[in-house]
């Protein structure tokens, strides 16, 4: 089957949704926590515990809000402000439209590697608007660890009574021309029949 890299995205969050909702829940909450840190440092003028001439609030610790996803209720710690409040619109959107934000992000970043522009895009899907360059740097090397971590993670579920390949067939430019491009996930499956994501890799 020959699909663009969207649907290459959509198929490997697809994946992580039936084989790891854990995993998955955990990287989206990180990422979302990264993104709101860095969002209410904007509002205040300066990074957590930076001084700066360009400040005008500070961050007073964290206030717990359950966000309901399609992979189970994530807690997350909104940051609190000394003066006003802060509040990310994105919370009181259809919970559908930013968590799938958050998903193609973190699979795009899996699929083709992180960069500052895909997480610029990530923040104008989501109507942040006040962020600098910097902090979408900042936010960039946050998901780069994040699928770091993925990727190097323990294999808890081992000794896997047998182990699945699912293969997606992609077109991608390379070297001034259109090839194919095949992407590879790896499930392993225990004695008990709880599924893991064991890795992808684009061959």
């Amino acid at each position: 089957m020959v699909a663009n890299t969207m649907d290459a995205a959509n198929w490997l969050r697809k994946q992580l949704e039936e084989a790891h909702p854990d995993l998955l829940r955990a990287m989206v909450k990180e990422m979302a926590e990264a993104l709101m840190s860095a969002d209410a440092d904007a509002v205040c003028g300066a990074g957590y515990g930076e001084r700066s001439p360009e400040r005008v609030n500070r961050r007073n610790g964290y206030r717990e809000r359950d966000w309901d996803t399609r992979v189970g209720s994530i807690e997350l710690a909104v940051p609190k402000l000394r003066e006003g409040s802060y509040f990310p619109d994105w919370l009181l959107q259809p919970r559908r439209r930013a968590e799938q934000a958050f998903v193609s992000v973190i699979a795009d970043a899996y699929l083709a590697g992180v960069s500052t522009r895909r997480v610029e895009k990530l923040v104008q899907q989501l109507g942040v608007e006040r962020m600098s360059k910097s902090q979408v740097s900042r936010l960039a090397k946050s998901l780069d660890g994040i699928v770091e971590d993925f990727r190097t993670r323990p294999l808890d579920g081992a000794p896997y009574a047998y182990v699945t390949l699912d293969a997606l067939v992609i077109k991608c430019r390379e070297g001034g021309r259109t090839v194919n491009v095949c992407v590879v996930h790896a499930v392993g499956v225990n004695r008990d029949g709880f599924r893991e994501s064991l890795g992808l890799d684009v061959v």
